[in-house]
């Protein structure tokens, strides 16, 4: 709680004096106490946290921290085949733990159906996506859907000190939006309701 001083708004001349003082008329929003002859006003309402960004930690506190990998050389069917598995449209390219690349629904149409090649015999490593920009827990989700659109991608790679952490999709952003957008109008309705 702290003291704010508003600026008058309203001068009323009280009884016959040969100096005037200011009334400041109460605002809504601020409770008034009177100290020293004139009106301070403490803010005693809490506004609602608003406006605030969401970070790439905060899809993960809602969604599982579960990374599906392959190796290198597993065969694009295979990897289809966990894909479909898990309902999940993407799966991580893991080399003896470290981080190579994404390979996701798109690659597959796009570098094995349209060129014809065989999803048996096509390992993965030949069409994942090895140069996906990548982002970290303290990323904003503004920062993630404005790399998405500038590359035309749906996946991200996150790091953490060096060492991959998770992968986000163009779903987890919209799906953390949109329930940032529903706590936003929750506490706005509280807040209306608490200052009625």
């Amino acid at each position: 709680m702290f003291t704010l001083r508003v600026p008058a708004l309203k001068t009323i001349r009280h009884h016959p004096s040969s100096v005037n003082r200011s009334i400041i008329l109460p605002h809504p929003y601020f409770h008034p106490v009177c100290q020293k002859k004139s009106l301070i006003y403490l803010t005693t309402i809490v506004q609602p946290k608003i406006g605030f960004m969401k970070k790439v930690a905060d899809i993960f506190r809602h969604k599982e921290r579960k990374i599906t990998a392959v190796a290198p050389s597993t065969s694009v069917l295979e990897a289809l085949r966990i894909m479909s598995i898990q309902n999940i449209g993407s799966v991580m390219v893991m080399d003896n733990q470290e981080y190579r690349g994404i390979m996701t629904e798109r690659d597959y149409s796009r570098k094995v159906i349209l060129k014809g090649k065989s999803s048996t015999d096509t390992p993965v490593s030949e069409i994942m996506s090895n140069d996906l920009p990548a982002v970290n827990p303290e990323d904003s989700i503004e920062h993630c859907m404005q790399l998405m659109a500038d590359n035309n991608i749906r996946y991200l790679p996150v790091f953490e000190n060096d060492k991959i952490f998770g992968i986000v999709s163009i779903h987890d952003l919209i799906r953390e939006t949109i329930q940032h957008q529903q706590e936003t109008i929750s506490q706005l309705k509280d807040y209306l309701h608490a200052s009625m």
